[in-house]
């Protein structure tokens, strides 16, 4: 990448090249967008930088003939992804997603929002578009940064994913009823992954540990010390003294003995997705 594409916004980078791709053979975006599962209007958002592309519509359209791509958009979202990531993630925050790829496993306490690596893109955008100030460029890219996090769970060998959330989560009418059903579908799929478990602590427990404080990550790592990460009202911090961390992962176990079995909770998650 140039100097000049590195300091050009990268939504708007990977738009270029696929308008330049379309164009070169006369296809209209709803022509393209028929052949990678996206309408016209979505195409024409991510050519104009203002929807997050995704590595599927790169790999779709490499495999368009007519197109003739040979790579280079694949090669670009790569290229792209890693940029992304430090022009999305805030300072204080962004030592943590290298961590979280290369832990064995993930213990996350949620008691407010659905944990980052398990949000859909419409859900992600309705929490993220809540920060005071920010453009919609800055808003894209954090939520590109979001979905770029996910593909750790994507791999041939992932992390394994304990989750506990309060049940507040899921009664939080996020970004409205159709976002929000798709998000409790999601964590109704999730949950049946062999990696992934979700557990949730209902109404019904009343007060719990987890009411104390606020979000946090336990890190498992294979050769390597347990570290956290947690969050505050307005920043976070990656902790990696001993004490601290075994106090967090002492609350994570503390909070799991409220929690529903993981069956009755994929359940409960299923029954509020369908009374939304």
């Amino acid at each position: 990448m140039t100097s000049q594409t590195a300091g050009e916004n990268p939504l708007k980078v990977f738009g270029a090249m696929l308008a330049y791709y379309r164009n070169r053979v006369g296809l209209t975006p709803e022509q393209l967008g028929a052949r990678v599962y996206l309408s016209g209007s979505q195409i024409r958002k991510v050519e104009a930088g203002t929807r997050t592309p995704t590595e599927d519509l790169a790999k779709a359209c490499e495999v368009i003939p007519e197109l003739g791509c040979n790579g280079a958009l694949t090669e670009l979202y790569g290229i792209l992804s890693e940029h992304l990531k430090r022009r999305a993630y805030p300072g204080w925050f962004a030592g943590w997603p290298d961590k979280e790829a290369q832990a064995r496993r993930l213990r996350w306490f949620e008691p407010l929002v659905v944990p980052g690596l398990l949000q859909t893109e419409t859900y992600a955008r309705a929490i993220l578009s809540t920060r005071m100030g920010a453009t919609p460029e800055e808003l894209e890219e954090a939520v590109a940064g979001r979905m770029e996090r996910q593909r750790v769970l994507g791999r041939q060998h992932p992390p394994e994913l304990w989750v506990i959330l309060d049940e507040a989560v899921l009664r939080r009418p996020v970004g409205g009823p159709d976002v929000m059903r798709g998000q409790l579908d999601r964590l109704a799929q999730a949950a049946q992954r062999p990696n992934i478990a979700i557990q949730v602590i209902p109404f019904g427990a009343g007060a719990h540990e987890g009411l104390r404080g606020g979000a946090f990550i336990v890190a498992d790592f294979d050769g390597a010390a347990t570290m956290a990460y947690q969050d505050a009202a307005s920043s976070g911090q990656i902790i990696e003294d001993a004490a601290d961390v075994e106090a967090l992962a002492l609350t994570w176990d503390t909070l799991r003995l409220d929690a529903l079995p993981r069956a009755a909770s994929t359940s409960l998650i299923t029954s509020v997705a369908e009374a939304v």
